[in-house]
């Protein structure tokens, strides 16, 4: 696709062209006079939007357009849309329109909005990753009409402006069928979030809102809750990365649980403060279909959070867990540790707590129970050798034998000796995919005798493709030992061992 635009993706292109947004769609049937148009335009406000030249040029040459005048033709052209689309990676599908990270030029986005009158049957359009649809999203949708069959719409990051989002609120109550709405990473949208919200109260078949990055602030949440008690079908809600969130959910938690359908919260890196955490805690235990919750990258609930991590033993459908980089104390730890034996834990992401190191075998003990553990990351957590070396144990005796990735990456703490106990028990989880034990970025350390005892243990391994060990040092020897590993056991196992190797 860059090479096909790399002649064509500047604003100040003067030479017309059939783009292949025209290509695409010159077989399908002809498109409706400007005065029908506009007599479907539905009542939705465009009057204000002023195409640029660029855009009055593509109608022009659009409007010269004449269609097939045979099914010869016709066929030939249909193939030739083939042909284009497979240089493009896509596929004509009637239903689904893919137009994602496309390099999209402001010609190409007028011709979308065309082009979606003549596929009324259309139920998936995504245009993310295309900046030049940011200011123009009135010219691409504002022919959507009443019924629309429209069930997902997906416009992450195209620089969309308050203009675009007050349009959407205009737009969402005529999307009745709409099931899955992606906003994400359009920081300039926050401002128009109340018109947003409005439209949302019609949108009762949503079932996915991602407002990942989008500028939201502590208003924003009041906002969002007055759209929640309409979104009764909602499965999966995403607020993180909007930084100025925190403090938003003091007074007004309460309406999530309405959402009682809701199966994935995702609240990463919205600063929760710990009256955030307090309000939280009455309502997230209520969500009982809930089985993602990302809570990582706040650390200001470290200290505050006791009560919230007590509570999730009462979440019975809770399937994975993300609490990394938390700031969880002793305390908040040991409650998150007995709350985790009462839940059959996927995916469990505990890196960047320290307090963790020395304390594992709290949480090991609920461990002992976990018949569905796949996932598994302590990155960063100050573990020490008896942290492994118990670790070790769980392995030996048969328990975590479902577990597919095991991050014990940046834990610099761990004696040679650990690291022998763990290898030669490590090939116990036969479902083992991916083992991380690199060190940090600012150490550099040479490999002990336990290397051996690792690579025996891949021989018994039989899914394992990924060893990383970035920062450790294989002496000649142990390269040499690598070496014939690998020329006795072509399974493609990649040993990720960086730059620092002698």
């Amino acid at each position: 696709m860059s090479q096909i635009r790399k002649k064509n993706s500047s604003d100040g292109e003067t030479k017309p062209r059939t783009s292949f947004i025209n290509i695409f769609f010159k077989s399908s049937k002809r498109r409706p006079s400007k005065d029908e148009s506009r007599k479907k335009s539905n009542g939705i406000e465009v009057a204000d939007f002023q195409p640029s030249d660029d855009t009055q040029k593509t109608e022009n040459i659009l409007d010269t357009a004449e269609p097939p005048t045979s099914e010869m033709e016709l066929g030939s052209r249909m193939e030739k849309n083939e042909q284009f689309l497979q240089k493009l990676g896509r596929k004509a599908v009637s239903k689904c329109l893919d137009l994602n990270n496309c390099r999209l030029t402001t010609e190409d986005v007028a011709e979308v909005g065309v082009a979606l009158d003549a596929i009324p049957e259309l139920e998936e359009l995504n245009l993310s990753w295309n900046s030049k649809v940011g200011g123009n999203l009135p010219l691409i949708l504002q022919k959507v009409q009443e019924g629309s069959k429209i069930q997902t719409l997906e416009l992450v990051d195209c620089d969309l402006t308050p203009e675009d989002g007050a349009f959407m609120g205009q737009l969402l109550p005529i999307m009745q069928n709409l099931e899955v709405l992606d906003l994400s990473i359009n920081r300039n949208i926050g401002s128009s979030l109340h018109s947003i919200a409005q439209g949302l109260k019609s949108t009762s078949n949503l079932k996915v809102l991602k407002l990942h990055s989008c500028g939201l602030s502590q208003k924003s949440v009041r906002i969002l809750d007055a759209a929640f008690s309409y979104l009764c079908e909602l499965r999966k809600l995403d607020l993180s990365c909007n930084k100025e969130l925190g403090g938003g959910f003091e007074d007004s938690s309460a309406p999530l649980a309405v959402l009682g359908h809701l199966e994935v919260l995702n609240l990463h890196q919205c600063s929760l403060t710990a009256d955030d955490v307090v309000s939280l805690t009455q309502v997230i235990p209520l969500l009982s279909s809930l089985q993602e919750l990302d809570l990582s990258a706040n650390k200001k609930m470290g200290g505050s959070s006791e009560n919230l991590l007590s509570r999730l033993r009462f979440l019975p459908a809770l399937k994975s867990l993300l609490l990394n980089n938390c700031a969880l104390q002793s305390e908040t730890f040991t409650a998150l540790a007995e709350a985790s034996a009462h839940l059959a834990l996927e995916v469990f992401d505990l890196s960047w707590n320290k307090c963790v190191g020395g304390n594992l075998k709290l949480l090991l003990e609920s461990l002992k129970c976990s018949e569905s553990l796949q996932v598994l990351r302590l990155s960063s957590c100050s573990l020490v050798t008896e942290d492994v070396a118990l670790l070790a144990s769980l392995i030996q005796t048969g328990h975590l034998a479902k577990l597919q990735k095991l991050i014990l990456s940046y834990n610099d703490s761990i004696c040679d000796a650990g690291w022998a106990i763990f290898c030669q028990n490590v090939w116990f989880l036969k479902e083992l995919t991916e083992l991380d034990i690199s060190l940090r970025p600012s150490t550099a350390r040479d490999c002990g005798q336990w290397f051996g005892h690792l690579l025996c243990a891949v021989t018994k391994l039989p899914k394992i493709t990924d060893i990383g060990m970035k920062r450790w040092i294989l002496p000649a020897a142990q390269q040499e030992e690598l070496e014939h590993f690998h020329q006795d056991h072509r399974r493609g196992i990649h040993f990720e061992l960086g730059e620092f190797q002698e």
